[in-house]
């Protein structure tokens, strides 16, 4: 994604500052410790709402993909190569993409521990079943062969629930997916440039999905390489004044997740 930010800066753990020990400061000592359960459990309830908007974020973005992949106008690459590949193999969408994620998050655990947050299992184990059961509510509700202008209307609501998904899951800074960990990943442990490992890893997965295949079209074009603006466009002017609150919080409280550099 080329997305809100390149958020590469290696964050750590704040250092809590500790009060000076000694006879006099032994009532600043207390007040100190006093707050502590207070700072804690108003940090934990931040941390808990960007969970639910991580979700909230994968929801909207599966049903974006459903609706693209309803509409005949193709899916992102990975996507593309999973729907193709587990047609294949007579198994359903989300538990090939559970197998296919487990597989990718081995590099993950290997060298890229760094990308990994609740939000990684969150988007590994969940994105695939919702578009599968998105899929499957959407299909009796349109035709088979769906007229022009009909997926040109499924082109644009597919897009926008799926930027508008992919912003929020971002914004909560919650860990990559296991997919888009992989360029990162390669980045980190090479000289190559970002975008040129990002390109080809997409080109790689619509060769598979069109070896398999899978629902490619406009969409799987637009969702890999052509969404950054409007993805900014709500991760600046929606999901930050959204989760203001819960990012300062975070921020004050610094995570050791690093997000990876998006790549629409």
């Amino acid at each position: 994604m080329t997305g809100p930010d390149d958020s590469r800066d290696n964050t750590q753990s704040d250092r809590s500052d500790e009060p000076a020990t000694g006879g006099s400061d032994s009532h600043s000592s207390d007040a100190a410790s006093s707050t502590t359960p207070s700072d804690s459990t108003l940090l934990d309830g931040y941390y808990v709402r960007r969970i639910f908007w991580a979700l909230v974020g994968i929801a909207v973005l599966s049903l974006g993909s459903a609706v693209l992949r309803v509409g005949q106008v193709g899916v992102d690459p990975y996507t593309a190569a999973n729907i193709g590949i587990s047609n294949t193999l007579g198994i359903d969408l989300g538990t090939y993409q559970l197998i296919s994620n487990a597989v990718l998050f081995i590099p993950m655990l290997l060298w890229g521990r760094q990308y990994i947050g609740i939000g990684s299992i969150m988007n590994m184990i969940l994105v695939g079943y919702f578009v599968q059961w998105f899929s499957t509510w959407l299909d009796p509700y349109f035709s088979d062969n769906p007229a022009a202008w009909q997926k040109m209307i499924m082109f644009a609501i597919g897009i926008t629930f799926f930027c508008y998904g992919a912003s929020l899951y971002m914004t909560s800074a919650l860990g990559n997916s296991p997919y888009d960990a992989v360029a990162p990943i390669i980045v980190d442990h090479s000289k190559m440039p970002y975008r040129a490992v990002r390109t080809c890893q997409d080109l790689v997965f619509v060769v598979l999905a069109v070896i398999f295949h899978g629902t490619i079209g406009a969409g799987t074009v637009v969702t890999a390489f052509f969404t950054g603006p409007l993805i900014e466009t709500f991760t600046e002017k929606v999901n930050k004044p959204l989760m203001r609150k819960d990012l300062t919080a975070a921020s004050a409280k610094k995570s050791r997740v690093v997000m990876g550099r998006s790549h629409f």
